[in-house]
């Protein structure tokens, strides 16, 4: 007989396979060693024994297959170890972890950093320790799931505006008492950016603090990855497993919002700290974006690419100019049909469905990056026009995709 556990359990994942919805991981093993010649052709892996075209990857300057960046690893690790061994308050916070601190407070302007050991922890952190029950605080509608899990939390009373819409922000900032109001640099979804400038400008009138989410933005956009920063964000969190191609996170902001997370945080507090090694190979990364601007402008050239050899195909796009390039085709089993069409053609996109996106805006989320060959990315578009042609898919249209964000 089956206990209550197993029969909520296998009732749930019945479920999420009716609908089209269940997650399941694969395995995944390097097209080809890292060499010199490793940045040369657009990112590859294999699976299952075929290789494929990746166009999934948030990897957005390449930067993880960059030979330097792997040797910065290997000696950070001949230098520190493999592991920092504990907590950053009891012994495992070091001069690699502090010297990365600094980096990105230079970058940025921001006065104090704070080291996680990935991005969903540091939002949960911050969420969850900066605010509480006695706390206003207003959230644009399609922020990080990593957000809304640590305002929950935090106990905190939410109040979502409408999608990048500055006339929805400023009328909840108008009524309420707000403590702060969060939105993201670039949005991992849908792909464009917030009015960053503008809602600053919001949240000085209110006097309410900004708090972006600079995951998907940091080292690649204008106006994040400098000293300005600072002058118009007052908390910004930024990854290191994006554009960096690395591992890790850091919430940004002034000495005593840093001093505060240290005392209060408690994904700080009693968890084992960001490896040493890591640390270096983060400053290193850091570095290294900054030193090849040629990089952004290369990923700049990729994305323009491929939205012309869209228009040309007739392949709808939601107008994004980042890096993240959604195709909203609503239903979440003709997405998947969609992705695994391209699969066979050897490409691989990401089959974005519920509830990581609305209902009704399942999505192909095609993801471009600096190292991209021209001739792959054109084959991705006619291969994605082609099975457009074969697949009877009732896209949606932008309007309609704005209204989901309603």
């Amino acid at each position: 007989m089956s206990s209550l556990l197993e029969t909520k359990i296998a009732a749930r994942q019945h479920a999420l396979r009716e609908q089209g919805l269940l997650r399941q991981r694969k395995v995944l093993s390097v097209d080809r060693p890292l060499n010199t010649n490793a940045s040369t052709s657009s990112p590859r892996f294999v699976f299952e024994g075929r290789a494929y075209v990746n166009f999934s990857s948030n990897d957005y300057l390449g930067l993880s297959r960059v030979p330097e960046l792997a040797d910065a690893l290997h000696l950070g690790a001949q230098t520190y170890g493999v592991g920092s061994g504990a907590s950053p308050l009891v012994t495992g916070y070091s001069d690699a972890h502090l010297a990365l601190e600094r980096e990105l407070c230079d970058l940025t302007g921001h006065e104090a950093a704070l080291l996680f050991c990935s991005g969903f922890s540091a939002n949960t952190a911050l969420m969850k320790t900066l605010f509480d029950q006695h706390d206003i605080v207003v959230a644009d509608k399609l922020v990080h799931a990593s957000i809304i899990d640590g305002l929950q939390d935090s106990g905190a009373q939410l109040k979502r505006f409408l999608h990048n819409s500055l006339e929805s922000a400023e009328r909840l900032l108008a009524r309420n008492q707000t403590s702060a109001l969060i939105t993201e640099s670039v949005f991992s979804m849908d792909g464009d950016c917030a009015p960053i400038a503008e809602l600053s400008a919001l949240c000085r009138q209110h006097h309410a603090w900004l708090v972006v989410d600079d995951a998907h933005g940091f080292a690649v956009l204008d106006g994040y990855h400098n000293a300005e920063a600072a002058k118009l964000i007052d908390v910004q969190v930024v990854t290191f497993g994006k554009a960096l191609g690395c591992q890790g996170a850091a919430v940004l902001g002034s000495q005593a919002l840093i001093d505060f997370l240290v005392s209060n945080a408690r994904e700080y507090i009693y968890s084992t700290a960001l490896s040493p090694a890591n640390a270096a190979l983060a400053l290193a990364a850091t570095q290294y974006s900054t030193a090849h601007p040629e990089l952004q402008q290369k990923l700049l050239e990729n994305i323009a690419l491929f939205k012309q050899l869209c228009r040309e195909a007739n392949v709808p796009l939601l107008g994004s100019d980042t890096a993240i390039q959604p195709l909203i085709i609503g239903d979440a089993r003709q997405t998947l049909q969609v992705a695994e069409e391209l699969r066979a053609a050897g490409i691989w996109v990401g089959a974005i469905r519920p509830p990581t996106v609305p209902v009704g805006s399942a999505r192909l989320r095609i993801t471009l990056t600096a190292a991209h060959a021209a001739e792959d990315i054109a084959a991705c578009v006619a291969q994605l026009a082609q099975v457009l042609s074969r697949v009877v898919v009732p896209l949606v249209t932008e309007r309609q995709a704005a209204d989901n964000h309603r």
